[in-house]
């Protein structure tokens, strides 16, 4: 049987301008400081915790990598590991939406079906309204929703 996605959450994420580290033998590296944020959905309301990152990778052919890790706390105190991953190859634009797979460690009990789970997310940008001379607004937050595989 084919498997079947089901909508779990969608993430608001602020963060700080990214810190960029220049060329490196592999390629260009930066990360993104993670300053928070809120979550919203049917199965997990809460907050995202102040403090992870966004490192990501852009090599000379084209190809990117993302490893976001950082912390989401549910609205009853839960903490929950977050560790999302990906790797693309195709054109980018602005406003695309990239792919990522999501591991999650939950603690054992009420929200333990999140470390057991398969997490797909998209991701978009969050940029806010333009600025008044009509340039786009800094990237200033991100949206990811998470999708559980069933």
């Amino acid at each position: 049987q084919f498997p079947k996605i089901e909508f779990v959450w969608e993430e608001r994420v602020t963060l700080s301008p990214a810190v960029v580290l220049g060329k490196t033998a592999i390629g260009q590296r930066q990360y993104i400081p993670i300053t928070g944020g809120t979550i919203d959905g049917p199965k997990f309301k809460g907050k995202v915790v102040p403090g992870g990152w966004d490192f990501q990778l852009q090599t000379a052919s084209g190809c990117g990598s993302l490893s976001a890790d950082y912390f989401i706390q549910h609205d009853d105190g839960t903490l929950v590991h977050v560790l999302n991953e990906s790797m693309s190859c195709r054109p980018g634009a602005d406003g695309a939406r990239s792919f990522t797979h999501a591991k999650l460690e939950a603690p054992e009990g009420t929200h333990g079906w999140l470390t057991s789970g398969v997490f797909l997310t998209s991701i978009e940008l969050d940029g806010g309204p333009p600025a008044a001379d009509g340039k786009p607004a800094p990237l200033g937050a991100i949206r990811i929703k998470f999708y559980q595989v069933k």
